[in-house]
């Protein structure tokens, strides 16, 4: 069984698409995706990369197309509760350390699950530390904790290794996946992810 890796941040909404699709991949090739949190705006900076909102600023045509393929994605894989956050883009740097402390703690998917659904289901401010709270918390998590661990020099240092490791590895954005050795980026090389996964499984 091939290792399947699953970098994410939750400021890309392609990532949360990505999320919400992966467990039918799962179901149908049996193998289980590793989730990692990375920090995209780091990646951007190691990379000298930038957002599509501020690449394809002045590109006419291309912004409309990109919605067209979210309104298609949506429609295809029955996405309906998406909502477009209205503070995006939203700065992840406090939540993004959450998913460290989440992993630490061993609560990385519910974690996962609740900010995906704060910030693009029932989209709030998730840069605010007050609404991040209230928000852990409405999903049945110890906020109190979770946040008090995210803080420390060591869920710190983790999240800035995990973002430096991906750079390393070939990645310049999110979603980004690894299936053994194999690089794949974006939500529209999800069939390519699981062709592959069923290859290396062959």
């Amino acid at each position: 069984m091939p290792k399947v890796v699953f970098l994410f941040d939750f400021g890309s909404p392609n990532a949360y698409f990505s999320h919400k699709v992966i467990p039918e991949m799962e179901r149908r090739t049996g193998a289980k995706f590793t989730y990692v949190p990375v920090l995209l705006g780091g990646i951007f900076k190691l990379t000298n990369n930038q957002s599509p909102v501020q690449q394809f600023a002045g590109v006419k045509n291309k912004p409309q197309y990109q919605q067209l393929e979210i309104e298609r994605f949506i429609a295809k894989h029955g996405l309906m509760q998406f909502r477009m956050n209205p503070f995006f883009p939203v700065n992840t740097l406090q939540i993004m350390r959450g998913a460290v402390a989440a992993e630490t703690a061993g609560v990385l998917a519910p974690y996962v699950d609740a900010v995906y659904h704060h910030m693009w289901e029932a989209p709030k401010k998730m840069d605010d530390p007050g609404v991040v709270a209230a928000a852990l918390a409405e999903s049945g998590l110890d906020a109190e904790t979770l946040m008090a661990l995210s803080g420390t020099p060591e869920i710190k240092n983790q999240l800035l290794r995990n973002t430096s490791e991906a750079v390393e590895r070939g990645v310049f954005g999110i979603p980004s996946f690894f299936v053994g050795p194999e690089l794949y980026f974006g939500k529209d090389r999800l069939r390519d992810v699981e062709e592959e996964i069923l290859r290396q499984e062959a």
